[in-house]
């Protein structure tokens, strides 16, 4: 097997295919391997929509080989460490393998560790989440009779900044179409100050906020799950301040010390916290805060 190519791509997900084929239509002669060890390929986007029962999980899934661009080089393995300096990366089997040029997008990982409770409530099923098996939140949803339903997501980049939303719409119009909806009361809590950045979506979001009766909760950072008593807690997110925006109709809401909030939950549906691979964190491509450093405007 080849030890040297010219462009390397660190990952075969939507990102890593698109660029192969896009640097293949343009130049054929280039010299280019996607590595990635995965059997399978996940067409996570769609995963929102199995979560709200309409689309099957089946649909989004492909065996890898099949997308990888034609006169593409897959190169089966994991990456475990960079090597930047000499222009190389260390897989798990083959070794060292040298490139001209790296292209890195491996995706991001969930952690659990980074929600107290998170990875015990994951494991006894009183969280569900679209990031993890979109299949138990559409059985959650089935199995929910009405109540407290909430949606979160955390401080740390997810995938897809909009899927925690996305879900949330269309369980609101499930729980009306199942005719629960006036006895269920929805909450968004939510580390951000806006419900989007882009203020005409902003708007029309709040809109749909508004229409589904949804009490959305900005400056609020899951911090703990208690998943025997059913509870999730809450961090307001605004250090200089630690007012909490908690509707007067809901009794059972407790601000606690420190402002954290306390919310029993009969539903909940959570994405989890996110990093970077511990081989992206590990290596000296990152920034301060284990990211990828990159050039927002070129990449």
């Amino acid at each position: 097997m080849k030890k040297h190519y010219q462009i390397l791509i660190i990952g075969a997900g939507t990102a890593g295919i698109m660029t192969a084929a896009q640097l293949k239509k343009r130049d054929p002669n280039l010299e280019i391997a996607l590595v990635d060890p995965a059997d399978l390929h996940y067409y996570q986007p769609a995963w929102t929509l199995v979560g709200a029962g309409a689309y099957d999980k089946q649909k989004t899934i492909r065996p890898m080989g099949s997308l990888i661009p034609k006169g593409v080089t897959w190169i089966k393995e994991e990456v475990v460490r960079f090597d930047a300096d000499n222009q190389a990366i260390q897989t798990n089997k083959q070794g060292t393998i040298t490139y001209d040029y790296l292209v890195v997008c491996p995706g991001l990982v969930n952690d659990y560790s980074l929600i107290e409770g998170l990875a015990e409530a994951v494991e006894k099923g009183v969280v569900c989440s679209n990031y993890i098996d979109p299949e138990y939140t559409w059985k959650q949803l089935q199995a929910f009779e009405g109540g407290t339903a909430i949606f979160t997501q955390p401080s740390t980049p997810i995938k897809c900044g909009g899927a925690p939303q996305k879900i949330m719409y269309l369980a609101c119009d499930y729980f009306r179409k199942k005719g629960i909806d006036k006895k269920t009361k929805v909450y968004f809590p939510m580390p951000g100050s806006v419900i989007f950045g882009v203020k005409i979506i902003a708007d029309t979001l709040l809109k749909v906020i508004e229409r589904y009766q949804i009490d959305f909760m900005p400056l609020h950072n899951p911090i703990r799950i208690d998943a025997e008593a059913k509870i999730a807690y809450f961090k307001p997110t605004n250090a200089q301040d630690n007012h909490c925006f908690v509707t007067s109709d809901d009794q059972q809401t407790q601000v606690l010390a420190e402002g954290v909030v306390a919310m029993p939950f009969d539903f909940l549906h959570l994405a989890p916290p996110q990093t970077a691979p511990k081989f992206v964190q590990t290596s000296n491509l990152v920034n301060a805060a284990g990211w990828l450093d990159v050039d927002h405007h070129s990449l």
